[in-house]
């Protein structure tokens, strides 16, 4: 553990996928690292729950495999979309490496798992029910963080480089006045749970029809469902009651049928406000951005999460020599944005066609008042052709520029 309560090498305000990560990492190379998170567990139900390819295989870097395996998990190796009536199947058996799967896993466990293995290293220090409220400058440096410590106490932490790794809706992002580039999205989710038999249907099923749209997730036993509405709609939809909502549910997914009434009131019903931005600049002087807080990501292909991690491993790799010999400056922390801009772009702007080519028309009036919509060219070269499958489940599985675990944080 550090030894002044007062003063770090690295704080981390989040402890989300990419801030226990990261700290994980930072920690293996004998950094300093001071994780701050707001909550006393992390027990946040409807969060993201996939765990990719990519991250399995970090996992398996970070000698983590063994402990991954005992933690109860789900693994689906095949998606399979209904769009406009065209139907999709996804199999991932034909994606490259020695993970084929997609695994389902409660956040939480994924969470503990890293902390349990960040806490074996003496340089690593995770802070529960402590909030960040802002940056301490020096200057135009950030030089550490304001933070209400357990108990209520006002606090302040020196550190060499502050990570905001604190979500969509970043304390301190928001404290230095940065704002991120809005794109807009056509959606928000409804996320609900229904009861799941041992001979119903496994994986990852999603209908997007003329009108409305629904993704039903494998998670053993239970479904975890999605049931996508427009935009700002949230109050009027649930107004109509909870028995609109399951007769929209099952004319959709009509097996659902059997299930439905698992689902008795809108208190079971969370509500995702959808948000897809992105910052220009993800760092100042002394302070980095990343994950959700540099470009918060669409729930489209579930890779919110897997973003965020490879962005914490290259933050990692990059950042962690400088902080031990002192020479941190904003080229490196430059260097992590370029590293890591092009997936969060490239992924942002997929996520933005579907959006606008196929979300937008399965939701909207038009969609419902044609009743039957023609599904977009490139869904309909996909069902013909087995190796653009191929590249959709590579870029939902894996994705562009996958990151590897640098040498120091293997075991």
């Amino acid at each position: 553990m550090p030894a002044d309560a007062n003063s770090t090498t690295c704080i981390i305000a989040g402890g989300g996928p990419a801030g226990i990560m990261l700290g994980l990492l930072l920690a293996r190379a004998g950094v300093d690292v001071t994780v701050m998170e707001k909550h006393a567990d992390f027990l946040r139900d409807f969060r993201g729950d996939t765990v990719h390819a990519s991250t399995l295989r970090l996992l398996d870097e970070l000698g983590l495999a063994a402990e991954f395996a005992q933690v109860p998990h789900r693994e689906i190796d095949t998606l399979t979309m209904t769009i406009q009536g065209t139907e999709v199947s996804i199999d991932l058996q034909r994606i490259p490496g020695p993970h084929k799967h997609i695994a389902l896993v409660p956040q939480w466990d994924f969470l503990e798992l890293l902390a349990a293995a960040a806490e074996q290293e003496p340089t690593f220090r995770l802070l529960r029910s402590t909030e960040v409220l802002g940056p301490i400058m020096g200057g135009d440096k950030v030089v550490g963080v304001r933070y209400r410590a357990d108990g209520g106490q006002i606090r302040e932490m020196r550190a060499a480089l502050t990570v905001a790794c604190d979500g969509r809706s970043s304390t301190l992002r928001t404290a230095m006045g940065l704002r991120p580039r809005n794109f807009g999205t056509p959606m928000d989710v409804w996320w609900f749970r229904l009861p799941r038999d041992a001979d119903d249907p496994h994986g990852l099923a999603g209908v997007l029809g003329a009108g409305a749209a629904q993704i039903v997730i494998d998670r053993g036993d239970y479904y975890q469902c999605a049931y996508v509405i427009p935009k700002g709609s949230d109050a009027q939809l649930r107004a109509q009651g909870i028995e609109a909502l399951q007769r929209r549910v099952v004319a959709l997914v009509p097996w659902l049928a059997d299930h439905i009434a698992g689902l008795t009131s809108f208190d079971d019903v969370k509500l995702l406000d959808v948000q897809l931005n992105r910052l220009p600049r993800w760092y100042r002087d002394g302070v980095m951005l990343i994950g959700d807080a540099a470009h918060a990501m669409s729930p489209v292909g579930g890779v919110g999460i897997n973003l965020a991690v490879a962005d914490a491993v290259a933050t990692a790799r990059i950042v962690a020599g400088p902080l031990l010999a002192g020479t941190l400056s904003t080229r490196h922390l430059a260097r992590v944005q370029v590293r890591r801009w092009l997936p969060a772009a490239l992924i942002q702007a997929v996520q933005r066609v579907i959006h606008r080519r196929v979300i937008a028309v399965a939701i909207g009036a038009e969609g419902a008042a044609a009743g039957q919509v023609k599904p977009p060219l490139l869904v309909r070269l996909a069902a013909r052709f087995r190796p653009l499958r191929t590249v959709a489940g590579y870029g939902v599985a894996i994705g562009p520029l996958p990151e590897r675990v640098p040498k120091f944080a293997r075991r």
